[in-house]
């Protein structure tokens, strides 16, 4: 993310400008569907907290935290604004809080195929990512480069967000679909998850610990095959 490409800032100020535009794009929409589909799935589920709260909306405003938002494009890890769900509202119960908290990585996953067949079909040119395409005044090239941008982060989003581990949507999955015995390991989990998460993060962008890296090294990898690069 911006962090890793300071280099760039102080080589080429407008490559780097285009960079953080096309970064910011694709993020902004990733993170709108994302929060979107958890509000429609609560919707759906009988639950109208989020639609009363103007959340059953694509509008990037209703859904972008501004910490949040700032951390994923310069260290590549945040969060939005948290899609409120009373679980008591919920048709299916525990299970259709599962569905709700799937929905968002779901979501992140379909947009990141969807983006992929226009590299696989050829309407967008997988080689538009370089430096010479960040220098230039192509539209066709920086159109390249947000939907690169835009494969790679929904996929990261997705991925992300199914580790078991609250506050993230696998957190909340995990709760959902656990046999009642195994409840109370969720709880304890859902009290020790926020902090082991933050150190996860931590460790991987401050140390030589790369806790992460089982995760976006396949992912990044799954990125580069679907675009094509």
């Amino acid at each position: 993310m911006l962090l890793f490409n300071t280099d760039l800032l102080l080589d080429d100020p407008f490559a780097f400008f285009v960079l953080f535009a096309a970064m910011g794009l694709a993020l902004v929409i990733g993170i709108s569907v994302h929060e979107f589909s958890h509000a429609a799935a609560a919707n759906l589920q009988g639950d109208m907290t989020a639609t009363r709260l103007g959340r059953l909306t694509l509008n990037p405003l209703a859904h972008l935290h501004p910490t949040g938002t700032l951390l994923i494009v310069i260290v590549g890890v945040g969060f939005g604004r948290p899609v409120p769900v009373n679980p008591r509202n919920l048709r299916s119960g525990r299970r259709g809080m599962a569905f709700v908290s799937a929905a968002g990585p779901a979501s992140n996953l379909v947009l990141a195929i969807l983006i992929a067949g226009l590299f696989q079909s050829g309407l967008i040119d997988p080689g538009g990512f370089s430096r010479q395409a960040l220098q230039s005044a192509d539209l066709g090239a920086w159109a390249s480069i947000t939907a690169a941008f835009a494969v790679r982060l929904n996929l990261l989003l997705a991925f992300f967000n199914l580790l078991p581990v609250p506050p993230l949507d696998g957190g909340g999955i995990l709760a959902g679909i656990a046999p009642r015995a195994a409840l109370p390991v969720v709880s304890t989990l859902q009290r020790v998850g926020p902090p082991l998460l933050l150190i996860a993060v931590l460790l991987t962008l401050v140390s030589d610990v790369n806790v992460l890296g089982p995760l976006f090294t396949p992912v990044n990898a799954l990125a580069d095959r679907l675009i094509g690069g």
